[in-house]
């Protein structure tokens, strides 16, 4: 059976050689899209993205990538993932240096994560390091069964490097959250074929790659 094959938008923006990476050593064969064309031939699509949200927007459309994404998201047939400001793109707004249109394939908006008060401040804003998935509040049913977290144990640490976090209208689109100093992030998100992680997968070790796998699998 030959290798599972992903395409990776390459619009100038992410660190395409570490995501990269991670697929390869999943076993898949990942691809960077430079044009249209050969993002519009993708088995599976990632979205990668890392610094402002707007600069991140205007690359991925000037490369001509938005219609592509929207094509394969609407048809509801191939994965797409969403990695770090890759997934907060999929979302209508965000409020990073003031209010930025999003692709808008999640209702929701993009906000900063608010600072904590105090000497003993538990929420310093970036948010870097690790932090542990969970269902999101009063959801402790939810199921990652046949998502990007089908082989992911709740509990499981991933890396964060991040200011601003998704904020989706609908409970429903929101997969896995993480406690950040008692403000609940969203860390995942479904809807559909598209998913979205705000954590960096290709940096969170053996429970990133099985996130990576979970996408292949898909």
């Amino acid at each position: 059976m030959p290798d599972p094959v992903v395409t990776i938008l390459d619009y100038g923006v992410g660190n395409l050689r570490s995501v990269a990476r991670a697929f390869e050593v999943c076993g898949a064969m990942p691809r960077l899209a430079e044009t249209p064309g050969q993002a519009m031939q993708a088995d599976r699509l990632v979205i990668p993205g890392v610094g402002a949200f707007r600069s991140c927007v205007d690359a991925l459309r000037a490369a001509g990538f938005a219609d592509v994404v929207e094509q394969v998201v609407s048809h509801r047939e191939r994965p797409v993932l969403g990695i770090c400001v890759g997934m907060q793109m999929l979302l209508d707004v965000s409020e990073e240096f003031g209010q930025q249109v999003g692709l808008g394939f999640v209702p929701g908006k993009v906000s900063r994560i608010p600072s904590g008060a105090g000497s003993d401040d538990r929420r310093k804003v970036p948010h870097i390091g690790w932090s542990s998935l969970q269902p999101p509040t009063g959801a402790s049913d939810v199921s990652w069964s046949g998502t990007v977290l089908n082989d992911t144990r709740r509990g499981t640490d991933v890396y964060f490097v991040h200011s601003f976090a998704a904020v989706p209208t609908l409970a429903s689109d929101v997969l896995a959250v993480t406690d950040y100093g008692g403000h609940q992030i969203c860390a995942a998100l479904q809807r559909d074929n598209l998913f979205g992680v705000q954590f960096h997968p290709e940096k969170s070790g053996l429970g990133g790659l099985a996130i990576v796998r979970s996408f292949l699998n898909l």
